[in-house]
Formats: structure tokens, sequence, C-alpha cells
């Protein structure tokens, strides 16, 4: 069997406000394909051996950022070095900023289903439109792989953390805790200490060379333009295949403030302010006490141990049509 297998996160707050957007997405899948809960990470991973074996085409994912994060990372571990099967974005989350960046249609779960289902059917007259982009792989030390399009340390972790805290996340309360940061570093205030902690280590590049132990403001990488927002710090995502674009920012909350109309046009920042790299592996040595957190595609994490591995990982192809 081929088709399209759409994986729904049930512990999304979307899904848990509304538990019956599960029966409406599988009348509108119909008979192309199948739809399955992931309700833990052991489920996840038999959903995507069941997937391999029934060789589905395409593999939707309903929910944000964090959803698909997690999905790409378990489908990944279990196709080992295959091609996993065509990825649609199909929004739903607080946060969906790779489904953005990549040009993914504006609209809920159920709409882009719909239209996915009838561009399905048309394949063989036009074929689904796409775009392919790399993940990266981000390893603790001693700890297993994580997928993602966006990695990011010190007040990258930070915002989101503030962010999370209020439970209501949306895009508003997103815009509202970056205008109260940005507020905050203009007076030197308590949440912008607490936002923007450094991340202090050093990282060592792929060509040998290294960024010296000191506080960065964040240490951050994409394989995608976008971080949230619109604002797009990686300018050079696309410039060489086989590279994650990686950023070392060494401003001051205050002197960051004033880059991000630049970091908003997608445009580098101002001599000084950052290491700036491309590289298809990097390692963030931080104190051993400290550990590090970091955020992959909105999903914090921590690392108890002091290292942190980047490196660049497979293609994915992204449906945009």
């Amino acid at each position: 069997m081929s088709g399209i297998g759409v994986v729904l996160n049930p512990k999304s707050r979307r899904n848990l406000r509304d538990p019956a957007a599960a029966g409406r997405l599988a009348r509108r899948l119909g008979d192309h394909g199948v739809l399955r809960s992931a309700g833990s990470i052991e489920e996840l991973y038999r959903i995507a051996e069941d997937f391999r074996r029934l060789d589905i085409d395409v593999l939707a994912i309903s929910g944000g950022d964090g959803t698909g994060h997690v999905t790409l990372t378990g489908f990944l571990d279990v196709y080992g070095g295959a091609m996993v099967p065509q990825v649609a974005l199909l929004r739903g989350g607080t946060m969906n900023t790779v489904a953005n960046s990549v040009g993914v249609r504006r609209g809920g779960p159920e709409g882009l289903l719909a239209r996915l289902v009838q561009a399905y059917a048309m394949r063989s007259i036009l074929p689904l439109a796409g775009v392919e982009r790399r993940v990266m792989r981000i390893r603790a030390e001693g700890g297993r792989a994580h997928y993602g399009f966006l990695f990011g340390t010190g007040v990258v972790h930070g915002f989101l953390a503030e962010y999370y805290r209020h439970g209501n996340v949306t895009p508003w309360v997103a815009t509202t805790t970056l205008a109260r940061g940005i507020g905050s570093a203009l007076v030197g205030g308590e949440m912008i200490r607490r936002m923007a902690a450094p991340f202090r280590g050093s990282v060592l590049l792929d060509d040998g060379t290294s960024w010296r132990e000191r506080d960065y403001l964040t240490v951050a990488a994409g394989t995608i333009a976008d971080i949230g927002l619109r604002f797009r710090p990686f300018h050079r995502f696309a410039e060489r295949d086989g590279a994650f674009h990686l950023l070392g920012i060494r401003a001051s909350p205050l002197a960051f403030v004033a880059e991000l109309p630049r970091i908003h046009q997608c445009r580098p920042m101002r001599p000084g302010k950052a290491d700036d790299a491309l590289c298809a592996r990097a390692v963030l040595t931080a104190p051993a006490a400290g550990g590090i957190e970091y955020m992959i595609d909105g999903d914090l994490h921590r690392a108890d141990r002091s290292e942190l591995e980047l490196a660049i990982g497979p293609r994915v192809r992204l449906l945009v049509g």
C-alpha cells in the first residue's frame, strides 16, 4: 500500500482543546491513506515502522515545529539511511516557523490535508510541488541524536522559555513577549537579564578553527532562513550544500536589539556583532558544571554534559503546493 500517512499528536494544545479534530482529519483523508495518533515516543516509532512497511509516499504531520521535529527524528531513526517519505506540514501548532520559511500555504490542518489529498490524486498529471532542505543532527555527549532545522542556545532558548511561561502560547503572546523583552533591554530590566542569560563556552568548527570560550548572547544554527516571527538570521543557509549557517552572537542585548531590523530583512549583522560560519560539523563545549540549554525547532532541551555536537543531516523533501 502507498498513499498518505498522517501523524497526529493528541497531546498538542490544539488537539487537547479539540479532541474531535482527529476524526475530521480521518474523514478528509478518506481512502487515500492512514491516520495514526502518536501519544508517546514508543508509539511514534511503531508508527514509523508501520508506515515504512506500508511504503507510504507522503508523511503528513499535524502539528507545529515541535511535533515536526519529534516526528522527523523518529522517522529518520527508523528509516536509517533510506530517504524518508515526502513531508507535508499541516501546521496546527503554536509555532509553524519551518512551514512559513519554506513556503507552505496558510491554513489549518483540515484544509491543508484536503488540498494535499486533491494534489495527491492528480500527481500523475501534475507532480507534487516541494523543496528539499537538510536537517541538522544534534547530539549531546553520550545521548541520542535529534534532528531539526533550527538550533539555538542563550537568548534563543531564553526567549522561548519566557514565551512558554505564559501557558497561553499564541502568535500574539510571542509578539508581546518580544516587545516586552526589547523594552526590558532598553531599560536594563530584570526580564532581559532572565531572557538573555548567555551561553558561555567555545565552539570547534570542522575546518579546525575555533571560537574562543566567552559569553555568547547565543550560538545558533539553521538550515532555513527563519527563526520565528519572520526574523531571518540565517541568510547564508542555502549558500553551500551540505552545510548549515552557524552564528555566535557577541553583541550585548541592547546592541542586538539594534540589529533586529537587519535580521528581519535577512541581512547580515554589522561587523563585530557576531562570528559567522558555514560548516558541516561544529562542537559546542561548556563548563562541565553548567550543562547546555538549547532549542531545536521550538522544543527546549537540556544537556547535562559539557559537549554538544551539531552535524549536517540528510535531505528532507517538504511539500509546499
